[in-house]
């Protein structure tokens, strides 16, 4: 459950009384005032954590009242300090004074802690009064209380883009398919009740978090709808993808959509039209889809185009002649539906892929981004040796996965881009059979996983107990890293183009595929 506003009440630890003692013992020359001071109350903090998304703890906890500090003891002994009450909240949480509506503070950083309340001092003792003139004074003090306050607790998703829109446009759909997030998704118009977040990886150690965030209807700076609760989690946004129908089913108009929207936002917030934003036309495959996009573009005036899949050699003639229907560039076009699949768009490459002659260039950039070429050396040399193993495997597996469409990869290969259109496309980051197969090696000692030849009945036995899989099904993957690896060693003792050939027309008469896969 998503909890994004509590308010509570803290209060800090009220400090210990100091005490009033003397020091009477024998053969002790001086004794004189020995009552101790009392300790210090307990301070309340919040403590940002990563690792949270909601304040739904807190809201089962809207009392946080630290310890009192001990009383002060005989014989000049001070009284224990109390134990500071630390409580965890997610990065993003804003603390405002429940009454004055001053705020007191934003967590933004992993670790960062904000003093809420803090706890009062201890009493002094008889012993800290003495003087020359009144070596023995029989007074002593009372500990502070702590302090109390109301607060009011929020929680402003930190996102680095945030997607907005009318309730229903494809904003969900589109932040499943470019991240883990996995918000409700449905045939039916609904609106999510709160923000979902997706971290969205384009490239070997980049990444960025993108927020799909309540939809907005007309009024909501007002408070109609949502209002409030979804509008605060924008503030943070460094860049808005404004997603808008482009059907006009049910009579609605793209640009009034889009414009009362934006009246919203500036509603809400002068600064947030002044972010970069990005206009997502969602559900282009409708029927005057292409016809509401062309009179959007003459109203508010679009500078280029993502195109945000095309798949195969029919669609990448679409996309030269989408590109001269608009009359505006196409700057990205996606291969697919992840974000490895997303590439610049340029005219030439399109053409090459088209007359069947690939794109190395393309290939060699994509790849670069993402392979280690000190890693791929080693093993190439494993392969070499026939010491490929399933560490090894696994680790190519997810390099693999961040290459995106196995289509998309194929198709940049001269020669091979009507094997292209044969092959099965494969999601090799989410699939089941990678799943599976993750599984299965998981599942192995460090030992099994080093030596593939180790594998016998009773290894298998124990593999599938811990994996889910039936023997059949670690028989038939084993069986397939064998001929992977076959694969491999020959295309590397063979090298060039020609060998890369011979192993993909192999791979057509494989069950499922690619080599290793189910």
């Amino acid at each position: 459950m998503f909890k994004d506003e509590v308010t509570i009440k803290v209060k800090g630890g009220k400090g210990g009384d100091g005490i009033v003692a003397f020091r009477r013992e024998k053969y002790v020359e001086f004794g004189g005032p020995a009552g101790g001071s009392g300790g210090a109350g307990g301070s309340v903090f919040f403590v940002a954590e990563e690792g949270m998304s909601t304040l739904l703890d807190l809201s089962f906890n809207r009392h946080l009242n630290a310890k009192d500090g001990t009383a002060g003891l005989n014989k000049s002994q001070h009284g224990r300090n109390a134990e500071h009450l630390y409580f965890k909240v997610p990065i993003g949480t804003v603390v405002y004074d429940a009454e004055t509506g001053a705020m007191l503070g934003d967590l933004t950083i992993q670790g960062q802690t904000l003093l809420l309340a803090k706890g009062g001092k201890g009493g002094r003792g008889n012993e800290a009064f003495a003087t020359h003139k009144n070596p023995a004074p029989e007074i002593c003090e009372k500990g502070d209380l702590g302090e109390a306050k109301n607060l009011r607790v929020e929680l402003k998703v930190l996102a680095d883009v945030g997607l907005v829109g009318y309730p229903s446009v494809g904003k969900s759909t589109l932040i499943s398919a470019v991240s883990k997030a996995k918000p409700k998704i449905a045939e039916y118009h609904f609106t999510t009740l709160e923000p979902h977040l997706g971290l969205v990886y384009v490239g070997q150690n980049k990444s960025f978090v993108m927020a799909d965030l309540p939809g907005l209807i007309e009024g909501a700076s007002l408070g109609a709808g949502l209002g409030i609760q979804f509008l605060k989690h924008i503030e943070r946004c460094r860049v808005i993808i404004h997603v808008v129908e482009m059907d006009g089913l049910e009579e609605k108009d793209p640009y009034e959509d889009f414009i009362k929207i934006n009246k919203e936002l500036e509603s809400y917030n002068l600064d947030l039209l002044k972010r970069p934003m990005v206009i997502a036309a969602s559900k282009m495959d409708l029927p005057n889809a292409w016809t509401n996009l062309e009179t959007f573009k003459e109203k508010i005036g679009i500078d280029g185009v993502i195109l945000s899949k095309f798949d195969g050699d029919t669609n990448g003639g679409v996309a030269l002649s989408i590109a001269h229907q608009v009359q505006v560039p196409l700057r990205f076009i996606g291969t697919g539906e992840k974000m490895p699949d997303l590439e610049v768009f340029i005219p030439d490459r399109i053409v090459s892929r088209l007359m069947g002659a690939g794109d190395i260039e393309g290939l060699a950039e994509k790849t670069s981004a993402i392979i280690d070429e000190k890693k791929a050396k080693e093993v190439s040399k494993k392969i070499k040796k026939g010491e490929f193993n399933y560490n090894d495997f696994l680790e190519q597996l997810n390099m693999m996965s961040k290459l995106g469409s196995m289509k998309s990869i194929i198709s940049m290969i001269p020669g091979l881009n009507q094997m292209a259109g044969q092959l099965k496309d494969m999601d090799l980051e989410n699939s089941s059979e990678i799943v599976r197969i993750k599984a299965l090696i998981g599942s192995m000692t460090p030992k099994e996983r080093e030596n593939p030849d180790l594998m016998n009945p009773s290894r298998k036995k124990r593999i599938s107990k811990g994996s889910g899989l039936s023997e059949v099904q670690i028989n038939k993957v084993l069986k397939q890293f064998k001929n992977a690896s076959k694969m491999a060693k020959k295309l590397s003792s063979k090298g060039g183009m020609k060998g890369l050939q011979n192993m993909m027309s192999q791979m057509q008469g494989m069950p499922g595929g690619m080599p290793g896969m189910m």
